[in-house]
């Protein structure tokens, strides 16, 4: 086990103060969008590609994984499958076909290799 010089009321205080920074930094944005009446539409236009970025951002450190060369970074099966996922699903916009095609390619990848 693990021991730390700090005592326990130093530990809850840090815990305390970073809870309440949590709450006013995520209040503050319920507070200040109160006061304005509506949104800028410059500021809407962005905010429409925030899901996109999101999921972007969650998905594309799991299909890509460095391997020891180049070659065997894009011959990695995730990689290729989420790349005929993307095609497929710019081409159809079908979530179920973008589903299926994506783990059918990495199913027979891996069988394959």
């Amino acid at each position: 086990m693990t021991t730390t010089s700090y005592g326990p009321l130093s530990i809850w205080a840090v815990v305390i103060v970073v809870g309440l920074l949590t709450f006013v930094i995520r209040y503050s944005f319920i507070y200040l969008l109160g006061w304005v009446d509506g949104m800028p539409p410059r500021l809407e236009r962005a905010l429409r590609f925030v899901p996109a970025a999101v999921l972007a951002a969650l998905v594309a450190p799991s299909l890509v994984d460095p391997g020891p060369s180049v070659t065997a970074t894009l011959l990695d099966p995730r990689l290729l499958a989420g790349v005929v996922a993307g095609v497929v699903a710019w081409t159809t916009e079908n979530m179920f076909a973008t589903l299926a095609a994506g783990m059918v390619t990495f199913w027979a990848i891996t069988f394959l290799l």
